[in-house]
C-alpha cells in the first residue's frame, strides 16, 4: 500500500481534533450558577461572597470590561460516577473563552472555605472537585482582549468605563467524567503528528510513524471510542519507544509564565494574574512532580505575599522542594537600556535580598527574556552583584542582522563577562511543540561545541504557565528518537553544564542592541521625564539625608526609601518605561511619579533644612560630584553665585547674540544658522544646517505602534519654521531669547539662554501636543566630521558609529543614550545633555556629490522628543510636556560627563545660616562619585559607589570627613570584597563601591 503522507496527516489531525479530543469527556452533570456581579474594583473572598447573589445560566453575556463576576457553582457527583467507571469526575469551566491564555477572560477558583484551587484558562478548564459535594467560587475577570485589535486604537484600554458593553458569553460549568485513556490517545496522536509533520521526506522514522498514524485510525470506532483506545495506543506504542541517539541536540526545559507586571492590562490585574498562574504551577507540580519551574520578579511574589498569604507559604514550600524557582534576581524584569545606573544596581539589590530573606536563595542568572535589547554595562552590575550567567530571548526578534551565536560569552564596558544563552527555539513561551523542538535544534548556531539549549515553556506574557498537555509532551519526547531529549532542569543547573561543556564560546563585547522596538525610547514622554527625576531626586535624597545624619544626627529615612525605590524600579518594567502599555497604566504611573517627587522633595527640604539650621544666609547646595559655580562637590557654600561680563545683544534682521566666549546668530524664523566659539575661532553650524530645530515626521510604523519606530519616517521632514512671536530678555548674567510657534494643532515654546561667560547654550521647549501618529525631534546640524560619537550609558559611555556601512551599523538608526552625547575630532568636540530624552540619531549629514569641496559632511544630532502612536494607548503623550537640554562647545568626554550631572541636578539654594562641609570626596582624573548613602543593613555605615567614566586607567583617593572605625571594598549587596585604605586604581568603567564603617559618637562631637 503507498503512503500519502499528507492524507495520513489531515486523516489524524481530525480523528485527534473531531472523535478522540471530545470522547475525553465521557459524560456531564449539571450545576447550579449563581453569580454576583462586581460593578467597581475587585474584592477579596470574604466581601465578594458575603454580597447575594442571583441565578446565573450558560449562554449569559457577562463582564463589562475590566469588571469581576463571582460565580457560585454548586451540585453532586451523581452516585453512578462513584465507582469511577464512567471516569474521573471533574468541574469544567468555560468563561467565554475564545483564543490563548492572558489576553482575555480569566477565572480563579476557590473553595467554600476561600482557599485557593487554581486558575482556569482556554488550555486549563478542568478543576478537581474535591468531593461528592460541589461548592466552589470562581472570580471571573473580564479584561478585554485588548491584543485582538490587531494594533489598531481601541480605547479599552483606558480603564474609565466599567458600565460598557459585556465583553463575554458564557459557556459553561459543569460536572464532566473525563476518560484519561482517552486523554492519554489524544496526547499520543497530537504528539506524532507533530513529527510526521516535522521529519524530512525521507527519513525513515517518518514513514513509520505514517503507518502507525493510518493504523491507529484504522482500529478506532469513532462510535465507540473508549473501546478503542488500548488497540489505538497499542499501533503507536512502536513509534514512541525508540530511543534518542547520544549525539542528539539536548533540551533544558524549564516550566515559565512570563508575566508582565504591566501592559495590556493595570497592575492590580496582574496581581491575579499572578495569583491564578502560581496556583496552576503548584496544582501541576502535585502530578508532575519533575517540573521546574522558573520565575522572576520579585515585585510579583511580594504581590502574592501581600494579598494571598496561604498561596505564598505553598509558594515557599515549592522553593524549598527546588521545584518552585526564584530566578533572574531583579526586583522586576525591567528595560535595560533607560533605567540609570544605581537604578539597575537596586534592581538587583531589591531583588536579591528580598529572594535571599524570604527563600534563603540566591539566583545566579539574569534572566530578561523580553527586554528590549542590553545595555553594554549590564555585564559589570551583573557580575559585581554576584551573576554569573544571563539569558534573553529579544534578539531572535532580528528583522535585519540574525544574532551569530545562541551560546556565548557577553563582554561589557569594563571587559566583565556574562555566560550568555538566547534559547534557539526562538520563543519563551514555548508548548513543547514537536515544530518547536525541532527547530530549537536545526536553529542552534553552536552544535560545533555544545549540545543542550534551553526551552522556556508555559503560556505567558498575560500569565497561565505550564500545562498537563506541556507536560506529557515532554514525557512522550524525554528520549524520543528523532526528538532532542529533553530534560527538565533549573536555570542554574542548565547553565552550570552549558559553561562545563563550552567554556570557550564565542564571545560578543558591547551592547546587546536590539533592532526592533525603537520607538520605545520615547514613547510616553511622561514616563521618561518621571524615571529621569526619580532617579535623580532618589541621588539628591540619600545625600543629603546622609549628610545630615553624620552631621546634624538625623534619622535616616530608610523606610521611606525603600519604598519609593521600589516604586521607581516597578515602573522600569519594560512595558511601563518604554512607554508600550494601555492608558489605565500610563495615568497610574503619571500619578505614582507625582507622588515619588513630591515625597522626595519632602526629604531634602528636612535634610537641607537640618544641616543649614534657621537664619536667613543664602546657602546653596551642589549634589553633582565636581565643583559647579564655585561651589564644592557634593557640598555648599555660602558663597554668592558668580556673575560674568555681560552679554551683549545686537538686534537686526538677524539676533546676534554674544557672551565673549560664544556668538550666537539667530534667524527670523527663531533657528540658529551660526554659533561661532570665539575661542577656536570655529564655526559650529554645518553650512546649510541649524541648530534647535524642531523637525515633525511621519510615524507610521508597519506594526507594533508604541514599540517601533521605522526609518522611513526620514522620508517625511518638516521644520516648524513658522513663528507666533520672538522675544528677547536681558538679564544680569544672561540674555533669554523666546521663540513661540504653531504648527497644525500643537504649540511650541522655545527657550534659548546664554549666560555669560559660558561656553555652554541652554535650550528648553514646551509643547502642548497635538498631534497623531508624528514625532518631534530637536535637531543639530554640526561643523564636526565624526565617524563615530559616544553616548552616555550606565556607569560610562560607548561608541556607535554615525554611518551606515555596514547592515549593523545601519540598523543603529535610533538610539537611546542618557544624559549626553558627544561627537568630537582631535582637538575638539561638541556634547549635547539633556534632562529627559533618550532616543538619539547621530549620522553623518549629507555631503555635496560633485562638488570640489565635497568631503565637508558634518554629523547632525537630533533628539527624539515626542511620539503619537495610537496602540495600544490611542491618546499617548496628548497633552503638554517640556524638555531642557544643552549643547556645550569645545567639550571633551569629562565635560559632556559634568554637564550631564549639571543639567540633572541642578543647584538648590535654601535659607539657613550654615553650609556643611562635603561628607565625602574624591581625587582622581575621570572618577565620578554615583551614590552616597547609609548601608542597606541600617548599620549606620556609610556606603560610597564611584566609577572610572571616561574609558582609561585611572587612580586616586578617596577621602570622608568624619569619624570611621575602617572600610572596605564591597559588592553590590554590600558584601565584603576586600579592605581599603583610601587609595584606589581603577581600569576603565571600573565601578568600584566601599562601605565605611561608621562609630557612634555623641553630641558633641557631631558640633
Amino acid at each position: 500500500m503507498h503512503q500519502h503522507p499528507q492524507r495520513t496527516i489531515d486523516r489524524a489531525r481530525r480523528m485527534l481534533d473531531e472523535r478522540v479530543l471530545p470522547a475525553v469527556e465521557r459524560r456531564s452533570a449539571p450545576l447550579e450558577i449563581t453569580v454576583r456581579r462586581l460593578p467597581g474594583e475587585p474584592e477579596p473572598f470574604e466581601q465578594a461572597v458575603a454580597g447575594p447573589f442571583e441565578p446565573f445560566a450558560a449562554g449569559s453575556a457577562w463582564g463589562p470590561a475590566w469588571t469581576t463576576s463571582w460565580l457560585r457553582l454548586r451540585g453532586e457527583v451523581p452516585a453512578d460516577w462513584a465507582d469511577g467507571a464512567a471516569g474521573e469526575a471533574a468541574v469544567v469551566i468555560d468563561l467565554g473563552f475564545d483564543g490563548g491564555p492572558g489576553f482575555q477572560s480569566e477565572g480563579l477558583v476557590h473553595r467554600a472555605d476561600g482557599s485557593i484551587i487554581k486558575g482556569v484558562h482556554p488550555r486549563s478548564q478542568y478543576v478537581d472537585p474535591g468531593s461528592t459535594t460541589v461548592d466552589l467560587y470562581v472570580e471571573a475577570a473580564a479584561n478585554p482582549d485588548v491584543a485582538a485589535k490587531a494594533f489598531r486604537p481601541t480605547d479599552l484600554g483606558n480603564g474609565l468605563d466599567p458600565h460598557g458593553e459585556p465583553q463575554y458569553r458564557f459557556r459553561r460549568a459543569e460536572l464532566v467524567a473525563l476518560d484519561r485513556d482517552a486523554e492519554q490517545l489524544a496526547i499520543d496522536l497530537d504528539v506524532l503528528i507533530g513529527w510526521a509533520v516535522e521529519l524530512a521526506a525521507d527519513d525513515p522514522r517518518r514513514s513509520k510513524i505514517l503507518r502507525a498514524l493510518d493504523r491507529a485510525c484504522d482500529v478506532i470506532d469513532p462510535d465507540r471510542i473508549a473501546d478503542c483506545v488500548a488497540a489505538a495506543r497499542a499501533e503507536l506504542a512502536p513509534v514512541l519507544a525508540p530511543r534518542s541517539v547520544p549525539s542528539a541536540h539536548r533540551v533544558a526545559a524549564v516550566g515559565h509564565a512570563h508575566i508582565d507586571s504591566a501592559w495590556l492590562w493595570p497592575m492590580r490585574e496582574t496581581v491575579r494574574k499572578c495569583t491564578r498562574t502560581f496556583s496552576n504551577v503548584l496544582a501541576l507540580m502535585d502530578d508532575y512532580p519533575e517540573l521546574r519551574f522558573a520565575c522572576s520578579q520579585a515585585q510579583q511574589y511580594a504581590w502574592i505575599e501581600e494579598h494571598q498569604p496561604k498561596l505564598f507559604a505553598r509558594i515557599a514550600d515549592a522553593v524549598a522542594a527546588g521545584q518552585f524557582v526564584p530566578a533572574g534576581g531583579m526586583w522586576v524584569e525591567s528595560d535595560t537600556n533607560m533605567p540609570g545606573g544605581e537604578a539597575l544596581v537596586r534592581q538587583f539589590v531589591h531583588g536579591k535580598r528580598y529572594f535571599a530573606e524570604r527563600f534563603g536563595v540566591e539566583p545566579r542568572e539574569v534572566w530578561l527574556p523580553d527586554s528590549f535589547g542590553y545595555t553594554a554595562a549590564l555585564p559589570q552590575i551583573a557580575v559585581l552583584a554576584g551573576f554569573r550567567y544571563f539569558l534573553t530571548q529579544k534578539l531572535a526578534w532580528h528583522p535585519t542582522n540574525p544574532f551569530p551565536h545562541h551560546t556565548f560569552w557577553w563582554e561589557g564596558i569594563d571587559g566583565s563577562r556574562l555566560f550568555a544563552h538566547l534559547p534557539p527555539v526562538d520563543t519563551y513561551l514555548s508548548e513543547l511543540s514537536p515544530a518547536e523542538l525541532n527547530h530549537a535544534t536545526h536553529n542552534f548556531r553552536d552544535h560545533a561545541g555544545a549540545t543542550t539549549s534551553l526551552v522556556p515553556f508555559g503560556h505567558g506574557d498575560g500569565g497561565g504557565g505550564p500545562t498537563s498537555l506541556m507536560m506529557e509532551r515532554a514525557r512522550r519526547q524525554a528520549d524520543l528518537e528523532g526528538a532532542p531529549p529533553i530534560e527538565h532542569l533549573t536555570p542554574a543547573a542548565f547553565f552550570e553544564r552549558a559553561e562545563a561543556e563550552y567554556p570557550d564560546a564565542p564571545v560578543w563585547v558591547g551592547e546587546l542592541y536590539m533592532e526592533a522596538h525603537r520607538g520605545t525610547y520615547t514613547s510616553q514622554a511622561a514616563m521618561k521625564r518621571g524615571n529621569r527625576r526619580g532617579e535623580h531626586l532618589l541621588r539628591e535624597a540619600e545625600l543629603w539625608c546622609t549628610t545630615a545624619t553624620l552631621r546634624a544626627g538625623a534619622p535616616y529615612p530608610y523606610d521611606a526609601f525603600d519604598r519609593i525605590w521600589k516604586t521607581v524600579l516597578l515602573h522600569q518594567f519594560h512595558d511601563v518605561l518604554p512607554g508600550s502599555s494601555i492608558a489605565w497604566v500610563h495615568r497610574e504611573a503619571r500619578a505614582a511619579y507625582e507622588q515619588v517627587q513630591a515625597e522626595l522633595e519632602e526629604l531634602i527640604a528636612s535634610a537641607l533644612g537640618q544641616l543649614t539650621g534657621d537664619g536667613e544666609t543664602t546657602i546653596r547646595f551642589n549634589a553633582v560630584p565636581s565643583v559647579v559655580a564655585g561651589l564644592p562637590a557634593l557640598g555648599a557654600s555660602q558663597e554668592p553665585a558668580a556673575t560674568g561680563p555681560a552679554v551683549s545683544v545686537q538686534r537686526g534682521d538677524d539676533l546676534v547674540i554674544d557672551n565673549g566666549v560664544l556668538r550666537i546668530t539667530i534667524a527670523p524664523d527663531g533657528t540658529i544658522p551660526s554659533l561661532v566659539d570665539t575661542r577656536y575661532h570655529r564655526e559650529l553650524v554645518a553650512e546649510g544646517a541649524r541648530l534647535n530645530d524642531l523637525v515633525l515626521h511621519h510615524d507610521l510604523p508597519n506594526a507594533f505602534d508604541a514599540w517601533d519606530l521605522d526609518d522611513t519616517y526620514r522620508a517625511t521632514a518638516t521644520p516648524l519654521r513658522v513663528l507666533d512671536s520672538l522675544h528677547v530678555t536681558e538679564r544680569p548674567g544672561e540674555v533669554v531669547v523666546e521663540v513661540r510657534r504653531s504648527h497644525g494643532a500643537s504649540t511650541y515654546h522655545q527657550t534659548i539662554t546664554l549666560a555669560a561667560g559660558s561656553d555652554r547654550v541652554d535650550f528648553a521647549v514646551e509643547v502642548d501636543w497635538h498631534e497623531r501618529e508624528k514625532l518631534l525631534k530637536a535637531t543639530f546640524g554640526l561643523d564636526v566630521r565624526a565617524n563615530d560619537a559616544a553616548a552616555e550609558i550606565q556607569f560610562g559611555h560607548i561608541r556607535r558609529t554615525t554611518h551606515d556601512n555596514t547592515t549593523w551599523d545601519e540598523a543603529k538608526f535610533e538610539v537611546c543614550a542618557h544624559r549626553w552625547v558627544h561627537v568630537g575630532e582631535p582637538g575638539f568636540g561638541i556634547a549635547v545633555a539633556n534632562d529627559s530624552t533618550y532616543g538619539h540619531d547621530i549620522r553623518r549629514l549629507p555631503g555635496r556629490s560633485g562638488d570640489p569641496l565635497a568631503g565637508r559632511t558634518g554629523t547632525g544630532i537630533g533628539l527624539s522628543l515626542l511620539r503619537a502612536p495610537r496602540y495600544p494607548d490611542p491618546e499617548t503623550d496628548q497633552g503638554r510636556h517640556h524638555a531642557r537640554y544643552t549643547l556645550v562647545s569645545g567639550a571633551d568626554i569629562a565635560t559632556a560627563v559634568e554637564a550631564g550631572l549639571r543639567l540633572n541636578l541642578p543647584v538648590r539654594e535654601v535659607r539657613g545660616t550654615t553650609a556643611p562641609a562635603p561628607v565625602v570626596a574624591v581625587e582622581g582624573e575621570g572618577v565620578v562619585i554615583e551614590t552616597v548613602k547609609l548601608a542597606e543593613d541600617r548599620s549606620g555605615d556609610v556606603i560610597v559607589r564611584f566609577y572610572e567614566a571616561l574609558g582609561a586607567r585611572t587612580s586616586g583617593r578617596l577621602h570622608w570627613d568624619f569619624v570611621a572605625e575602617g572600610a572596605e571594598i564591597v559588592d553590590l549587596l554590600e558584601r565584603p570584597l576586600g579592605s581599603f585604605d583610601g587609595s584606589f586604581e581603577l581600569r576603565p568603567f571600573q565601578i568600584l563601591t566601599v562601605r565605611l564603617r561608621v562609630r557612634e559618637v555623641d553630641s558633641d562631637e557631631l558640633h
